[in-house]
């Protein structure tokens, strides 16, 4: 097996794979870092394209790399958190993995290549961009109570969802208005159906691997804050989130690709315990922000403090109501 994960990226509504490309050159060229993208076939310009589909092209793409003995590590921005999510079913590691390493050491009489061909790869992380924690069985937009934000609207007669803001200023606002430009006329349709429908697909995915977290501080479409309090709200019901934030807009992979590109490396250390060495000098007047209330700056109080404390209410009521639920449907039987 590979020492290094491949890196699944997973780009989210409108967006195209290559919008991660300023990032994968990075880690390929400076980390050696195997890295795979996806097309969501609901970017495609098919009304009739689900979340289903979506979440198959992500799970092919997984699976070309356990099968080959490969980790992986899926990266998902903004609606690609609900594919990455749940396209991790099945894939990580099993809780009881203590077992099947004891039973493999018995494997040792064999010839190694009949070892080898038991050997398969695990998701064993999930970094989340500006995107959410995924709740098994709810679409896109049910935690909205399916009503679109303000951004975009649904258009019945195209089945699309139609963007109704400049997208260079809704996802691109750091970027130098040639670049801005460019990458807004490089998005793409999105089906309406990816969005409302295929909850009975979606999967919890982050409760299964370890996961990081990068915020977007200037984010027009996601809000910083609400973004603080899904963190604090998934650390609540269990989860194990690293935290990281960058002073940029919805797309950071595009605006600062270096910071995006040390947190991946970064993080992937901290999922296989092994720091990847960098292909470069450390960088000088890094703007990645480790968020947390510190007691000696009242103002990290308000900042992170806040929403995080909220999150972990929001997270702990939803605990609180599972069990509830689970208590009375066994009274029912």
């Amino acid at each position: 097996m590979s020492d290094l994960p491949t890196l699944v990226f997973v780009p989210g509504a409108w967006h195209r794979p290559t919008c991660y490309s300023k990032v994968i050159k990075l880690l390929q060229e400076q980390y050696q870092l195997k890295c795979s993208s996806i097309t969501l076939p609901s970017t495609n310009g098919d009304p009739e394209a689900t979340f289903k589909d979506d979440l198959d092209a992500a799970r092919t793409a997984i699976a070309n790399e356990t099968a080959k003995g490969r980790n992986v590590v899926v990266i998902a921005h903004s609606y690609g958190g609900l594919v990455g999510n749940s396209a991790i079913k099945d894939f990580a590691r099993p809780r009881d993995d203590a077992a099947t390493s004891s039973a493999s050491t018995s494997l040792s009489t064999q010839t190694a290549g009949q070892a080898q061909s038991l050997i398969s790869g695990y998701v064993v992380g999930l970094v989340l961009i500006a995107s959410g924690f995924t709740f098994t069985g709810l679409s896109f937009m049910d935690p909205l109570l399916g009503v679109p934000p303000p951004s975009w609207k649904v258009n019945k007669k195209t089945g699309f969802a139609d963007l109704v803001v400049p997208p260079g200023e809704f996802f691109y606002h750091d970027l130098p208005e040639d670049e801005r430009e460019y990458w807004a006329s490089q998005l793409a349709p999105q089906s309406l159906k990816a969005l409302f429908e295929g909850g009975e697909y979606s999967y919890a995915g982050w409760k299964d691997v370890p996961a990081w977290y990068i915020g977007t501080v200037e984010d027009r479409g996601l809000p910083v804050v609400v973004q603080r309090m899904n963190v604090g709200m998934a650390r609540e019901m269990g989860a194990t989130v690293e935290h990281r934030e960058l002073q940029t807009s919805h797309s950071p992979f595009l605006s600062q690709p270096d910071e995006v590109a040390e947190i991946l490396v970064e993080a992937v250390g901290a999922f296989t315990g092994k720091p990847v060495e960098r292909g470069r000098a450390e960088r000088e007047g890094k703007m990645i922000v480790l968020p947390a209330a510190k007691l000696w700056q009242p103002l990290t109080w308000l900042r992170f403090g806040l929403p995080l404390f909220f999150g972990h209410i929001v997270g702990r009521g939803i605990v609180a109501f599972s069990w509830c639920r689970r208590l009375w449907r066994a009274g029912l039987r």
